[in-house]
């Protein structure tokens, strides 16, 4: 929804561009670099205009400053003044002042520049663990020698801007809120639309919302499937973290092979009250450092409970297995992965924050037969099957406290407390 859509039909004076000064953009210091970039990028079209070529291209114009005013819930605090500026420039322009039509001109194009910067920033408290799905910024160049591609410049302004079907949800209906409420705004719709904003427009990859607990399936920028997920408890301790990777291989019949707070917290505890039946019963077996098989009638629990003494612990796939019968990992320094479970019950709850940080998937068999193209069959009971899927896919997880439905708001809790520090940077 843009605001100012009468822009859409300006009159304006067909001007070639001067190299004169460069414009001030409102509420920052203009870039030294962008301002290279525009006087470059002008020179080169022998000063011909790019956003008021005549009046039946003003409509790029038009796109552009109903854009402006509402960048701040893209990031671009300065959206609003920089449109009010163009539109003063513009009026001037359509009165006869070439000079005016020609800063118009540069300020539109510094304002694209900054506006698309704003939104290739990467979200706060975000880790790119695998480089393929790190962000690319572009230059300031790149980004007017697109613009000036494009078959149509208002289509590429508006497409851009869309960013993704998710995120134009949720900004489309955050500026309806700001509007009905004189122009505030909940500090969780600000994060999350940074957040949003890093979801990639096309493609198949898949989205974990930890704030919502939900998994989603995309696929060419429409949601192909869901799921429920449960993710880490609020302890900072067990949060789920943001990360953005890449899934290569889906790993059949897995182990357990437990974290050490959870041998110490909860197995070595539990051997000391119920005996080594405990371990048994469950298709533990304990190992050395080095992965070496241990006799477990020989091991000090009580010094591993107390983190005195060190083991692993892993359990045999089965029925019991925490991980189920899938496990999907991908590249990251916090151990994180997605994997199937026997308790299913959990599913069922609407608070699912209940893990140790990765995330249990409510029908891992069907992501499976998404990802890999057939049904997740291990070739044999051996354990540890990894199977390469047909092409990688990326995963982002991230935290999503407002989302939009039907063009309504929805606010939910911020169980981790990550919102208010995107706030202060806004």
């Amino acid at each position: 929804m843009l605001a100012g859509a009468a822009c859409a039909a300006l009159t304006v004076l067909c001007a070639p561009v001067s190299a004169a000064t460069s414009p001030e953009l409102p509420g920052a210091a203009y870039d030294a670099s962008a301002d290279q970039a525009v006087g470059a990028f002008y020179a080169a079209r022998n000063g011909a205009p790019l956003w008021l070529r005549s009046t039946n291209d003003s409509a790029a114009a038009g796109a552009l400053l109903s854009i402006l005013e509402r960048a701040p819930l893209d990031g671009l605090e300065s959206g609003p003044a920089i449109a009010s500026q163009a539109r003063s420039l513009i009026s001037r322009a359509q009165a006869g002042d070439a000079a005016a039509s020609a800063e118009a001109e540069r300020l539109l194009s510094a304002a694209w520049i900054r506006y698309v910067g704003a939104l290739q920033t990467p979200p706060a408290g975000m880790t790119y663990a695998d480089q393929w799905v790190a962000p690319r910024r572009d230059t300031a160049a790149s980004i007017l020698a697109k613009a000036a591609a494009a078959p149509s410049l208002a289509s590429y302004v508006q497409r851009v801007a869309q960013v993704n079907p998710l995120y134009a949800q949720l900004r489309d209906a955050a500026w309806i809120s700001m509007q009905s409420s004189g122009g505030s705004l909940d500090p969780r719709i600000l994060a999350s639309l940074d957040r949003a904003r890093q979801i990639p427009p096309q493609g198949r990859y898949v989205m974990i919302d930890t704030a919502g607990a939900r998994l989603y399936m995309i696929d060419d920028g429409q949601i192909a499937d869901s799921m429920k997920v449960i993710v880490g408890k609020a302890d900072p301790s067990t949060q789920t973290p943001m990360i953005a990777s890449a899934i290569y291989y889906a790993t059949l019949n897995p182990y357990w092979h437990v974290s050490a707070d959870i041998l110490r917290s909860t197995i070595a505890p539990n051997v000391l009250s119920l005996g080594l039946g405990y371990l048994k019963s469950r298709g533990y077996q304990v190992m050395s450092a080095d992965g070496e098989m241990l006799d477990p009638a020989k091991v000090d629990w009580r010094a591993v409970a107390a983190g005195r003494d060190t083991v692993r612990v892993r359990q045999l796939p089965g029925a019991a297995n925490s991980m189920g019968r899938i496990k999907i990992p991908f590249p990251n320094s916090s151990d994180l992965y997605l994997h199937d479970t026997p308790n299913r019950d959990l599913f069922a709850q609407d608070d699912r924050n209940l893990s140790h940080g990765c995330i249990r998937l409510e029908d891992a068999e069907r992501l499976g037969r998404w990802l890999m193209g057939r049904e997740p069959e291990a070739a044999s009971k051996e354990p540890e099957q990894n199977v390469l899927l047909p092409k990688p896919v990326p995963i982002y997880v991230t935290y999503l406290t407002a989302q939009a439905k039907d063009g309504r708001l929805t606010l939910l809790d911020d169980i981790y407390g990550r919102d208010r520090e995107v706030a202060a940077l806004h």
